[in-house]
């Protein structure tokens, strides 16, 4: 069983993460920072459909300060998903804005709609930590899917990806008569392999989305990372792997009933193999961010040898034991699918 005991540290963006960060055109002058949203007045408790706390409040503004903090929120919005083009702020308003009580950096969530349709759209203000930065720029390299966000000084500007949440699907969708088991236990542990090559931690079933596609004779899976804090900080290897947590035993017990060990190596393989290919793809992308993290304080030295001396005994690999940051941990763990 995987388990997180203590709170993670946030990490401020080093000089050499902001280079990199300027080089690939993530830095991007914005009109409004995290903490001129916490300006608000007043703020309610946010229920869900069927009057469940979603632990996300509600805030409001003064009327002096509203007006502004709309435009400017719409203006991060088309900088976002239209590279800047405001024409597309024409019709949209700012139906809510709520900010996350419970995280470790207390999000605000933007609520965008479009009164043409009433079509919705979300995005999310946060402090800017380095680990998550890493996280989302790993993800976009390294992954299947690609990542849309920003930074500019210490906030950081992030798109919304779309899924059902993996306790909630767990929770109300495994009796679907049109689940897919065999296709949902192999993209587990197709995530499963992507989160530990990568060294994604803390993966269990409220940090993950399922996106369901519905195909002309079958349904398709995608699991997708929606919480990057834990890239490259624990020292337990179990942490990096998401089939440890006991939250995600329903989709565990799934691959042990659906997949055959023969089965599961084969698709941990593919994996790999995909990893692989994008690692070559993006050749300067991963050098880059590599070589910035080579230089970062990201984790305390106790969890940099702790996970050294674990994954040098999972690999059978002595080089991991001179790995003297998280940077360089990484580095060897991709060098691992290439090899």
């Amino acid at each position: 069983m995987a388990l997180i005991s203590k709170k993670k540290k946030v990490y401020p963006i080093s000089p050499f993460l902001r280079a990199y960060l300027i080089d690939y055109a993530r830095e991007v002058d914005i009109p409004i920072h995290y903490h001129e949203l916490l300006r608000y007045s007043n703020s309610i408790a946010l229920y869900d459909s069927k009057e469940q706390d979603t632990l996300w409040e509600t805030v409001f503004y003064e009327q002096s300060d509203r007006e502004e903090i709309h435009l400017n929120v719409k203006k991060i919005y088309a900088l976002l998903k239209a590279g800047g083009d405001m024409s597309v702020m024409e019709h949209l308003y700012v139906d809510r804005i709520d900010l996350c009580i419970y995280g470790n950096t207390q999000p605000f969530r933007v609520r965008i709609v479009n009164r043409i349709n009433d079509n919705f759209d979300y995005f999310y203000i946060k402090n800017a930590d380095a680990s998550r930065v890493y996280g989302l720029e790993l993800e976009h390299l390294l992954s299947p899917n690609r990542i849309s966000y920003l930074v500019h000084q210490n906030t950081l500007i992030e798109e919304h990806i779309a899924g059902i949440p993996g306790d909630k699907f767990m929770r109300l969708h495994m009796k679907d008569t049109h689940l897919n088991p065999i296709r949902l236990a192999k993209e587990f542990v197709k995530f499963n392999e992507r989160c530990f090559v990568r060294l994604l931690g803390d993966m269990h079933s409220s940090n993950f989305v399922i996106d369901v596609t519905p195909d002309f004779e079958e349904t398709h899976y995608r699991i997708r990372a929606i919480d990057f804090d834990q890239q490259s900080y624990e020292g337990k290897k179990s942490i990096y792997l998401p089939q440890y947590f006991k939250e995600n035993n329903v989709l565990i017990h799934l691959g042990m009933q659906y997949i055959t060990p023969e089965s599961m190596r084969q698709y941990q393989r593919e994996e790999r193999s995909l990893i692989a290919s994008r690692v070559k793809s993006s050749h300067f992308e991963i050098e880059d961010i590599l070589s910035a993290m080579e230089k970062d304080e990201i984790a305390p030295q106790s969890n940099i040898i702790s996970l050294r001396e674990e994954l040098s005994r999972h690999y059978q690999n002595g080089r991991f034991l001179v790995c003297k940051n998280m940077g360089n941990i990484l580095r060897l763990s991709l060098e691992q699918v290439l090899i």
